[in-house]
């Protein structure tokens, strides 16, 4: 769920649902709504058609494009679901089974506050739910992504995600930005000589 709501600049709103009798097969992700296919340089991907979605006209889907991604392969991730938690068409993609077997959608709430535990052991501080869109689109700039294609692959409707670039840009700048000066003058090549 976390590699798929990264790679794929999705609202994190789109993966879980908020209580566990929230789910609508109407405006949530299910089994169904996961393609797997080649592109132009027969390159394997996966597409998520997404049911409703926030910048969707009442009705229309909207579709989320993943391509492998190395060791947080959204791919191998959705593959790994299907064989894990097998789950009929109609059942929520993202999903877990309980002790007696029914397929049961995973929850936000307990979604952010199991991922927090990660960067929690280790003092990173917390995720927020958006922390996924911003992640993956910062990822993508950072690897020299054209903007524009990154505007459309996040499916953004307007020019907002700039306002996501200029915060990380801001954020970057304040924890690498003169580390000369919070280094007690120390040479950066001091001991490797």
């Amino acid at each position: 769920m976390a590699t798929c709501a990264f790679w794929g600049m999705m609202r994190f709103g789109e993966v879980p649902v908020t209580s566990r009798n929230a789910f609508s097969g109407d405006k949530h992700l299910k089994r169904k709504d996961v393609f797997f296919g080649q592109d132009l340089d027969n390159k394997p991907y996966a597409r998520l058609d997404l049911p409703s979605a926030k910048t969707a006209k009442p009705g229309d889907t909207q579709a989320v494009f993943l391509v492998e991604q190395g060791d947080l392969c959204p791919l191998a991730a959705l593959r790994n679901l299907a064989q894990v938690v097998p789950a009929g068409a109609e059942d929520p993609l993202f999903s877990w089974r309980d002790n007696q077997g029914a397929v049961r959608p995973i929850v936000k709430a307990k979604a952010i506050t199991r991922i927090n535990t990660i960067p929690g052991a280790w003092g990173w501080g917390t995720t927020f739910g958006h922390s996924f869109r911003i992640g993956g689109a910062s990822y993508y700039l950072a690897q020299k992504v054209n903007p524009e294609i990154i505007r459309i692959a996040g499916r953004w409707k307007s020019l907002a995600y700039e306002a996501y670039i200029r915060a990380f840009e801001n954020v970057v700048s304040r924890h690498i930005g003169n580390l000369s000066l919070q280094s007690d003058n120390v040479s950066p090549t001091a001991g490797l000589g």
